[in-house]
């Protein structure tokens, strides 16, 4: 047996069903890896087909066309080091999640994933057969064991494989980010190492894929548990690995140990990379968006910047008669300080033209909230006129506290193909504002400073459907809104228990209403970049209808 072992790893970013594509990026790890030196390249889950599929994978013909790539790889990848790689495997009338071990122009070894995730966003268990677990297979002499993602949450599968011989446990993953993700795995992976002694590789992709962003943070780990290597977050990263055989086993050299970034950063950055592979991976490369005055088109417009450059992000401010001043210069200094265009349409006009042809059907009535979501709809339909003519994506602003109780006006300033910030309550939406002015990353393609004026985030929110509206006219303050939404949607706590906290008991009921027979809105929602572990769409599934509710207070 050789004394080292050199391991390349790749945490790279897939297109889901760009089969081809993920192939040449396969291939092009495959050569970097022969240029290091290294004994074995390793992939993630479902590379070849990009993650998650959902049921685009029971096509009849997906899977075939998915497993001829690897088999070509294979061929193409036969002089040098091995490959690992995920991609589905149908095998004797069955699906599964599989890892293949490219050697020597043949696939040598396949694992295939024993646990199935079947929560939160995954639903495996509706697409995949469940394995038994797999033997070790021998890579340059050495035994490598390979959990598949959920299979490491579980203890039965890395002890099987130590068991059964392994030496080095390679984790191959499709783990996306929510909050508190990395110190999550982390932790985990740590419970694996004590458990077997062995050295553990963890190795996660990148990049946004629908509502979900991959992070990377791929690490090793040594059997004492101590990291001695740790990817960058969110990143595209290559990184070889060196692997010591000593009297007590395999041990990593170590390498580099990235910085994880604190969760204002994290957040960010994840709302940036979603929003850019959203349109990336879609053909789009510009976008359109409302610019109101108010802090969440402000920040929805420099996430935009961010990811696309201001070349790229066209800003429309749209004002009524209700529209004041100070909405007019904050929405300009917006796109001033961002460096993208603005354009003012004004909607007295049309709004006036739809309340006339409505008038002889609204006979003794008084103006209210119909004619308020004239306002918004009129903006909706001039921003899609706009981006249908342009070709550009338009941009939804709404933040989760307001799509949470139906704050929000459907086929109006719910119009849009994506909404970076829709998982991010307005409480943290005011602190993400004051993150972004006082940071700056070089992965920005915003200027640096102050971009979100102060006036705009200190200044009451308003809507400014009608005269001195402000939006806690019609909702509890922000704070007190959030806690309570937090305590219904995040944690699923009673209205008592969010009573208990110190909340009104009217006000929580008002709140619970609101949320339960806001569902159909968010039932047509655009998607959004998801940052917590109950996300509007996949995390949460409620029925549209619903007249149950909390009596229990």
């Amino acid at each position: 047996m050789a004394d080292t072992f050199r391991l390349t790893l790749a945490q790279l970013n897939p297109t889901v069903g760009a089969i081809a594509a993920n192939a040449t990026l396969a291939h092009s790890v495959w050569d970097q890896a022969k240029t290091a030196g290294s004994n074995m390249a390793a992939l993630t889950e479902m590379f070849i087909t990009g993650y998650q599929t959902q049921d685009l994978i029971l096509k009849p013909t997906f899977v075939p066309e998915a497993m001829a790539a690897i088999n070509q790889l294979a061929k193409d990848c036969a002089d040098g080091p091995a490959l690992g790689i995920g991609g589905p495997c149908f095998r004797n009338g069955a699906l599964y999640n599989a890892y293949y071990i490219l050697q020597g122009g043949k696939i040598t070894a396949t694992a295939l994933k024993h646990h199935l995730p079947n929560n939160g966003i995954f639903d495996e268990k509706r697409l995949f057969a469940s394995a038994d677990i797999c033997n070790p297979y021998s890579v340059a002499g050495v035994r490598i064991g390979t959990p598949i993602c959920e299979d490491s949450w579980h203890s039965d599968v890395a002890e099987t494989l130590a068991k059964t011989g392994a030496e080095i446990l390679l984790i191959p993953n499709g783990s996306p980010y929510h909050r508190g993700k990395p110190n999550l795995r982390l932790n985990m992976m740590i419970s694996r190492v004590v458990e077997t002694s062995l050295p553990l590789v963890y190795l996660n992709m990148t990049g946004g894929q629908d509502d979900q962003v991959f992070d990377g943070c791929s690490m090793v780990l040594n059997p004492d548990g101590q990291l001695a290597v740790q990817m960058p977050q969110f990143d595209d990263s290559v990184t070889h690995v060196t692997f010591i055989h000593t009297t007590k086993g395999w041990r990593a050299e170590t390498g580099k140990l990235a910085l994880m970034p604190e969760v204002a950063e994290a957040d960010y950055r994840a709302m940036t990379i979603g929003l850019h592979d959203y349109l990336a991976k879609s053909g789009f490369k510009k976008v359109i968006l409302g610019l109101s005055g108010g802090i969440d088109s402000a920040i929805v417009a420099t996430i935009a910047v961010d990811a696309l450059g201001p070349q790229n992000v066209h800003c429309i401010m749209l004002p009524s008669r209700f529209t004041s001043q100070a909405s007019l210069d904050d929405a300009e200094a917006v796109a001033r300080a961002l460096g993208c265009r603005l354009d003012t349409i004004p909607i007295s006009e049309p709004q006036n033209a739809v309340n006339e042809a409505l008038a002889p059907l609204f006979p003794d009535t008084r103006p209210g909230i119909t004619e308020e979501n004239i306002q918004s709809r009129m903006r909706g339909l001039l921003l899609m006129a706009l981006s249908n003519k342009s070709g550009a994506m338009l941009l939804t602003t709404g933040n989760k506290s307001e799509i949470a109780v139906g704050y929000c006006t459907i086929y109006g300033d719910m119009n849009g193909g994506y909404n970076p910030i829709k998982d991010l309550w307005k409480t943290r939406v005011f602190d993400i504002c004051r993150w972004r002015n006082a940071n700056h990353r070089p992965w920005m393609k915003g200027p640096a400073g102050t971009v979100i004026l102060p006036n705009i985030i200190n200044k009451p929110p308003s809507a400014e459907l009608h005269e001195n509206q402000r939006d806690d006219d019609n909702l509890p303050p922000y704070p007190v809104l959030d806690a309570i939404l937090e305590g219904l949607v995040e944690k699923e706590l009673s209205v008592a228990e969010i009573v208990a906290q110190g909340h009104d008991v009217v006000t929580v009921k008002r709140v619970e209403q609101m949320l339960y027979t806001s569902e159909w809105k968010r039932f047509q929602s655009a998607p959004g970049v998801r940052l917590t572990q109950k996300a509007f769409w996949l995390d949460r599934r409620y029925p549209i209808v619903n007249c149950w509710r909390d009596q229990n207070h």
